[in-house]
């Protein structure tokens, strides 16, 4: 116990050099220091202490949280085993709560292990659920969705951080309120829509400027900056970003001021101002490692190697990006191995190492494929099939409701009638008193619909959000429009999807001197086609990466059998597939070499104002009656030679005059009339034919078109 206390008392000593605390906090450590050195203090007011101490100075000192909460809990479970009166069980409980509490945030902030961090938030909730902590609970229920948001399981995260709301609103906690809030905020925010992020956050702020929350107050500032960034308002963002940072900076919050330096840095390096970002970069990362927080040193490195890049300072990035890449691989987040290993591709790429960039090339897909998680597109369908279910019910209570109405009218107009004619005044009031009692049953019922309406409204809100991220993850899966520029610049990509997310797709790999790509289009649309997408985007990927091949008629077949393998796991006949048209281009001695093998969709080639039509094997990649192996065409093209590969949306699409159908000829008319033009133009143009064609008719399926001069 001495050596404890003597370890503690060094521990403020080294704290007074970083932080200078006010007076009611001096007071209160002092208090607290007080029970903790005297021997008579009962176990009750040791464990509070304890507490509170790591309440005031974990800013500061954040190593202090560990020690003095397993301190506390220590006393406190020993205690609580011996069985002491109401009173001071409840104290105890009350505190061992924070401590848990506490631990799960250390955990969680400084060692990155969300598993265990959720096991004490778990733990504290349990312990407020019976001593009927509404305040606790709503915290454990806060910092348990914040765990879901980090591990990516945004419908559990929204709705714990909006139970957390209700319990802090029904108890007007201002400054929950403003927490709960601004979670919320982050996590639209992380799936693309602003715009609610944004009226999350003013909402927050306006709390936490009466209530005087300037850390809180700081974060926001931040996240609204973030926000703008997004939105390309970077002088907004700026201006945000240095708010935040000087309420960090005057409440010592390192950690805090590290991500905000990063910030004010990343904005300076969008307006080109190169060396004033890499000057913010730098102090940010000096912080981090005075914290010693791995994954903060991580990402500053990440962002310092790419300005020296940009600066043309190779061998600085160099060094840099080894050991963010090493950092990275060691705490195995797999977006930060995905950055260090992008910029350790270009700059291995500008430095003629080749087989090094290589290798990061395919570090960089890997971890991108790693975070394409197959089970939040099933989730998204679940949530789907969620929404429409719900849906129904909105319709039928709105008809319930309709109906309702009526019957109101029907028993006014029957009321009236009776009162009329009535003959016996026992009979008018026997019929008053029953029109009374079914008012009354039926504004509790308008009180039920309203309540179930909010809460439907709120459970559309998450569905949507959910299937949105479904969109992002879908969306990764996709060549990055930089990438298909780089070996291919005359060139145009049109992709639009029917629904949120498609069932059609556009894939490209490169292997040595040959680039391949691919247009594609799965069975269905929307979630259930974006499912089947995400299986045949990893049996191209597996046929080419795994067993190493190039000939696309080779590739088509192994392709088949990975997906048929996949959908034989279910105990049900799956007969969903894939129809495809797949291109090899390889250039031999300034020689192109195209070649092409197709399901059901054919390759169009146009040369010197003639169309080539290459035509596909008319099989699906899928289960198929009595299948052939997939022929692989080939073909020497000549300069100015224009390639096309497209799904069917387009030519299926319903407009025109007489609501029919474009149709192939139409659009080989099209494609002749613009092939010369540039590959930008040529996009323009097909676009805004296609909205002409389909007019005010709705779009009846998911459109994927590629096209490539040479």
């Amino acid at each position: 116990m001495k050596l404890f206390v003597n370890i503690l008392i060094l521990l403020f000593y080294s704290t007074a050099f970083s932080q200078t605390y006010n007076k009611e906090q001096q007071e209160a450590i002092d208090a607290y220091s007080k029970v903790i050195n005297n021997p008579e203090s009962s176990d009750t007011a040791l464990v509070s202490a304890y507490v509170n101490l790591s309440n005031i100075i974990y800013i500061s000192n954040v190593d202090t949280i560990i020690p003095l909460c397993k301190k506390a809990e220590i006393i406190a479970k020993k205690r609580l085993q011996q069985n002491p009166e109401t009173k001071e069980r409840l104290s105890l409980l009350e505190s061992l709560a924070t401590a848990y509490n506490n631990i799960g945030y250390y955990i969680d902030n400084y060692q990155n292990k969300t598993d265990t961090a959720l096991r004490y938030y778990e733990e504290s909730l349990e312990i407020q659920k019976i001593i009927k902590d509404s305040l606790g609970m709503a915290t454990s229920v806060n910092n348990i969705g914040e765990i879901y948001r980090i591990q990516s399981n945004i419908p559990l995260a929204l709705k714990f951080h909006h139970k957390s709301l209700k319990l802090r609103t029904a108890i007007n906690h201002r400054e929950g309120m403003a927490q709960s809030l601004h979670n919320i905020a982050l996590i639209h925010k992380q799936q693309g829509d602003y715009k609610l992020a944004l009226k999350y956050n003013l909402n927050s702020l306006k709390i936490k400027k009466k209530i005087n929350d300037n850390v809180g107050l700081a974060t926001t500032l931040n996240n609204i900056g973030t926000i703008h960034r997004e939105m390309n308002n970077h002088d907004l963002a700026l201006d945000y970003f240095n708010q935040s940072f000087s309420i960090r900076k005057n409440h010592g919050d390192k950690r805090g001021m590290s991500n905000s330096l990063n910030n004010i840095g990343a904005i300076y390096s969008f307006k080109n101002n190169l060396d004033l970002a890499l000057s913010y970069h730098r102090r940010a990362l000096k912080i981090e490692e005075e914290l010693k927080r791995d994954l903060g040193i991580a990402k500053s490195l990440f962002l310092i190697s790419s300005t020296e890049y940009k600066l043309g300072n190779i061998n600085e990035a160099n060094l840099l990006s080894k050991r963010a890449l090493a950092i990275s691989q060691k705490l195995g987040i797999p977006n930060e191995i995905e950055n260090a290993a992008e910029i350790r591709y270009r700059i291995n790429l500008k430095k003629g190492n080749w087989e090094e960039a290589l290798k990061m090339r395919n570090l960089q897909f890997l971890m991108k494929d790693s975070m394409e998680n197959e089970s939040a597109i099933k989730a998204a369908a679940s949530e789907q099939a969620k929404y429409e279910y719900e849906k129904t019910l909105a319709i039928s209570e709105k008809e319930h409701e309709k109906k309702i109405a009526i019957e109101q009218e029907a028993k006014a107009k029957q009321k009236i009638i009776i009162i009329a004619i009535a003959i016996c005044l026992g009979l008018v009031a026997l019929f008053l008193f029953f029109v009374f009692n079914r008012l009354k049953i039926t504004r509790k019922q308008k009180k039920v619909i309203e309540l179930a309406h909010i809460e439907l409204e709120e459970k559309n809100q998450e569905i949507t959000s959910s299937i949105n991220y479904a969109r992002r993850i879908q969306k990764a899966i996709l060549p990055p429009a930089k990438i298909v520029k780089e070996y291919f610049r005359e060139s145009f990509i049109i992709y639009q999807p029917k629904d949120i997310v498609a069932g059609d797709f556009y894939w490209m790999e490169q292997r040595k001197n040959t680039t391949l790509f691919a247009a594609a289009d799965c069975t269905g649309h929307g979630v259930p086609g974006a499912m089947v997408s995400v299986i045949c985007n990893n049996g191209l990927n597996r046929s080419v990466r795994e067993y190493n091949l190039i000939d696309p008629g080779e590739i088509l077949n192994r392709t088949r059998e990975i997906v048929i393998q996949e959908f034989e796991k279910s105990e049900e006949e799956v007969k969903d597939g894939m129809d495809i048209a797949l291109c090899s281009l390889e250039n031999k001695n300034d020689e192109w070499e195209l070649k092409y093998a197709g399901a059901n969709n054919p390759l169009w080639v146009i040369r010197k104002n003639d169309l080539i039509e290459i035509k596909a094997n008319k099989q699906p990649i899928g289960k198929f009656d009595n299948p052939l192996p997939y022929t692989t065409h080939k073909m020497k093209l000549e300069k100015d030679d224009s390639i096309y590969i497209f799904s069917d949306g387009f030519v299926d699409q319903f407009g025109g005059p007489k609501g029919k159908k474009f149709k192939a000829r139409a659009f080989k008319e099209l494609l002749l009339q613009i092939s010369d033009k540039p590959s930008a133009k040529q996009k323009e143009i097909i676009e805004d034919r296609f909205i002409e064609w389909k007019g005010s008719l709705e779009q009846i399926d998911d459109i994927c078109i590629i096209g490539i001069k040479i």
